[in-house]
């Protein structure tokens, strides 16, 4: 029996006690060596959350990347510092994208066009990047208003909502039209090791994560983050969808294929030891969330009502960008609960969802 075939979920409510090997992240424009042939490059990001980790493979002569960095002048700023800073004799390969969020796909198309390599991706998240990049230019399609409307929102949300309609598009730069495609179990080798894909849902479409059994590393993305917990959302082209369910799945079967003793390379925060204590950590976590949720239902609610349950605080559209995101996963939350049989949604007369416990 493995060590990962060993793995048992178990309930915790206490933080785990998690290792981080390295004293401080690399410098602007620099690289720091973190397992034989595996850098790490931090990429700033303009957000609360300031930074994105991306890694560098050494492959033979040339080279890898996993992730690229959101489109934004700092970051073409900082990659032109690696450039310079850096051997020119080594080729970048080949670029691999975790998933299709803005920060870590958004200079892939600038990257692939200025070095003349390609992109490598599951084809779930290439997909939905183009398709959403598509809506650029266009209005607010119906559907979208509706789902706001249901969740509660008011009219101001609604136009704010209107106004930012399409942007992301502007957050990345134009992917190229065709890509190799990452899938789970597939087996890719780098500089002699071979690094197996195992993917994870629940935070984007295929989620792919890169594990590599010799050097005891898994790069993680947003699938498993030290510090913080990944967004798992709802959006309004799949208005009745499960997510959370698809995350709960994720995290189980990251216990089974990856082994403990693995340092993990996550997207944000730092490296660290401590991955299956983390994992149950994030099950609990989420366990008592929706545990809480469940209680505040036993008087009806609408999606914007339950943000303190959930979240510890209330959450208004004086920031509509983490209003969007706790409504995404307000939404993800009483979803999970509806398909589980825990509550029921009704919908009244002005188009608004309530839902009460069973």
């Amino acid at each position: 029996m493995t060590s990962q075939d060993a793995h048992t979920p178990m309930q915790t409510d206490e933080k785990p006690l998690l290792k981080y090997p390295f004293k401080s992240a690399p410098a602007r424009g620099t690289l720091l060596e973190v397992a034989p042939g595996v850098h790490w490059i931090r990429m700033p990001l303009p957000f609360k959350l300031d930074h994105i980790n991306l890694w560098a493979l050494d492959d033979g002569d040339d080279w890898a990347l996993v992730d690229t960095g959101m489109r934004d002048d700092e970051t073409a700023s900082v990659w032109r510092e690696l450039f310079a800073n850096y051997p020119k004799h080594r080729a970048l390969k080949r670029i691999f994208v975790t998933h299709m969020h803005p920060d870590h796909v958004g200079m892939a198309g600038w990257l692939t066009r200025k070095l003349g390599t390609r992109l490598w991706m599951t084809r779930l998240e290439y997909l939905t990047c183009r398709v959403m990049a598509s809506d650029s230019g266009r209005e607010a399609p119906p559907e979208a208003l509706a789902f706001y409307r249901e969740a509660g929102w008011s009219e101001h949300a609604i136009e704010s909502y209107r106004a930012r309609f399409g942007r992301f598009g502007n957050q990345i730069h134009k992917l190229p039209d065709a890509f190799e495609r990452l899938s789970d179990g597939m087996e890719l080798r780098i500089n002699g090791n071979t690094w197996r894909v195992v993917t994870g849902n629940g935070h984007s479409p295929e989620h792919a994560c890169l594990y590599c059994p010799a050097l005891k590393v898994f790069i993680s993305g947003d699938q498993v983050l030290p510090r913080i917990s990944s967004n798992v959302s709802v959006i309004p082209t799949e208005p009745d969808a499960n997510p959370m369910a698809d995350w709960y799945a994720s995290l189980a079967k990251l216990g089974r294929e990856v082994p403990d003793d693995v340092l993990v390379l996550p997207a944000h925060n730092e490296c660290f030891y401590g991955l299956h204590a983390r994992l149950d950590y994030l099950k609990s976590s989420q366990d008592r969330a929706l545990d809480r949720l469940e209680a505040a239902l036993a008087t009806p609610q609408r999606v914007v009502d339950v943000f303190t349950a959930l979240f510890g605080r209330p959450i208004d559209e004086s920031q509509m960008a983490v209003f969007g995101m706790a409504t995404g996963e307000g939404i993800a939350c009483l979803n999970y609960l509806v398909h589980a049989g825990r509550a029921v949604k009704t919908i009244d007369d002005n188009g608004c969802a309530w839902y009460r416990r069973t």
